[in-house]
């Protein structure tokens, strides 16, 4: 599959948000739909499907058992890296980041981000996949959903340079005021390894995020791929006494084991991206 010809990016993202509406609905170990039924299902080719596919293997989402079908996967544990109510600094990280846009169009929401930007599946979003680079290099693939209304005249160079938010701020009226991210290791398919100048099945971070205004409205939809050889994320934790927070509650932060810090002293956190060199 050639990722640079037009509407391939788009056509493997409306795939795989169609099978992820199959999972959500299904439990673990129960089994989808074959490629084969996939395919005349939602009206794409079997490579594209296939990438799909094997995108939600890589993140553990979907099993393949040979002879068998695919089935969906055990469920995740999922641990916040800090609590809801304890504050946390994510500063930008490293490099001089810049983009090139891979797909940008309007269309219909669809079911699964028309429910989490809480929006009609008929309501149009605009659909945005990129490349993000750090110094010229390589180094993550982004898929952006925006409600449409709310980005009237977003423009491609919006999307290539500067800073989005800072773009929706002062062009759009639009103040972004938090959102809740996940990230969770994953491997590169071949279009994606392409893409990112690294070999197929490179480890990577997928990051998932649903970015809010001032008002509580869901304004953004973003699920992201960074290389697992460049990127990594770095967390800096006050320990004890000094700390402003509360404890978290019966609860760890990642990296530190249950019981480490027993006498319940309080930690906060700061977050930050880092670019590892490319030598």
């Amino acid at each position: 599959m050639d990722a640079d010809v037009p509407g391939t990016v788009l056509k493997r993202e409306r795939a795989r948000d169609a099978i992820l509406e199959l999972i959500e609905a299904r439990s673990p170990g129960d089994a989808i739909p074959s490629e084969r039924s996939l395919c005349g299902l939602l009206g794409v080719s079997r490579p594209t499907l296939r990438a799909a596919v094997d995108e939600l293997v890589a993140a553990g989402l979907l099993v393949r058992e040979h002879g068998r079908g695919m089935f969906v996967a055990p469920a995740k544990i999922t641990q916040e890296l800090v609590s809801g109510e304890l504050a946390l600094s994510v500063p930008p990280a490293a490099g001089a980041w810049s983009s090139r846009l891979l797909e940008f169009t309007t269309l219909q929401a669809g079911a699964r981000v028309g429910r989490k930007l809480r929006m009609s599946p008929a309501a149009e979003i605009v659909y945005v996949a990129r490349l993000r680079l750090v110094d010229g290099a390589p180094m993550a693939i982004e898929h952006l959903h925006i409600r449409a209304e709310l980005v009237l005249g977003l423009s491609a160079q919006e999307l290539e340079s500067g800073d989005l938010y800072e773009h929706l701020r002062e062009r759009h009226g639009v103040h972004v005021h938090e959102a809740l991210q996940a990230i969770e290791p994953t491997v590169v398919t071949r279009a994606e390894a392409k893409l990112l100048d690294v070999p197929e099945l490179s480890p990577a971070l997928l990051f998932e995020r649903l970015t809010s205004d001032t008002t509580g409205r869901p304004v953004e939809y973003v699920h992201s791929l960074y290389r697992g050889d460049r990127y990594r994320i770095v967390s800096r934790l006050a320990l004890g006494p000094a700390a402003a927070v509360p404890p978290v509650p019966d609860g760890h932060h990642p990296g530190i084991p249950p019981g480490d810090f027993a006498h319940g002293d309080p930690i906060t956190s700061s977050t930050r991206g880092d670019i590892q060199s490319g030598q």
